[in-house]
């Protein structure tokens, strides 16, 4: 898979080398040429250009690019790299860099944004999940449909501890993706039962979200 990444900061850098690691071949693009520092990825294709610029992600060769990440740390420049890619270019798959809670608004399908990825609330989100149990945790956000990888820990007084995962009656459009239970990543099936202490992992839209919470916990 060819990748792009628009942003050759500590950000750019790193998506890159975990990138390369996997197999993926992997252009990263900075305007700044101080941020030109091919030691530290020397894997890579390294492009000392405005990724705002048609010229340049010409040069790049987006046309042919799988997914763009979008990784500066400038919010403006996030959300021009990803229009571009996406109406200019068709990429298949853009992810952004959410500096700014304040711009997370923007983040979406009409600026091209497939994946919007926040810093802060990921961070946040991290902690209420690391501290919560019985609430719904959002996790991540998937903007192009509207769902939400969300998280909840299941209290001993849950109404569905001891059921099936198929007979529980899950709000539509939701799906129960993982179960982490004592270490291990359960893939669950229609006949496995829930237990207390399970960490679910859902994606499920917005809409449902509340409704999903009501049926998980017992408040």
């Amino acid at each position: 898979m060819r990748v792009t990444i628009a942003g050759a900061g500590a950000v750019g850098r790193s998506i890159a080398a975990e990138l390369l690691e996997n197999g993926h071949e992997v252009l990263l693009i900075d305007v700044d040429p101080k941020a030109i520092k091919i030691d530290s990825v020397p894997r890579a294709e390294w492009l000392l250009a405005d990724a705002c610029e048609i010229s340049s992600l010409d040069e790049a060769g987006l046309a042919d690019c799988h997914v763009v990440v979008a990784a500066s740390g400038d919010d403006k420049v996030n959300l021009v790299v990803s229009l571009l890619a996406k109406t200019e270019y068709g990429v298949p798959r853009v992810v952004a860099r959410i500096n700014h809670p304040k711009n997370e608004w923007l983040f979406n399908e009409s600026w091209g944004v497939d994946v919007a990825v926040s810093t802060p609330r990921l961070l946040s989100a991290l902690v209420e999940e690391a501290v919560s149990v019985g609430d719904l945790v959002r996790l991540m956000t998937f903007r192009q449909g509207q769902a939400n990888l969300v998280e909840l820990t299941l209290p001993e007084n849950a109404p569905v501890v001891g059921q099936r995962a198929g007979s529980v009656p899950w709000p539509t459009d939701t799906a129960l993706v993982a179960i982490l239970r004592e270490g291990r990543v359960l893939v669950p099936s229609a006949d496995d039962p829930l237990e207390a202490g399970d960490e679910l992992m859902f994606v499920a839209t917005q809409e449902v979200e509340d409704e999903l919470a009501q049926l998980l916990s017992p408040h």
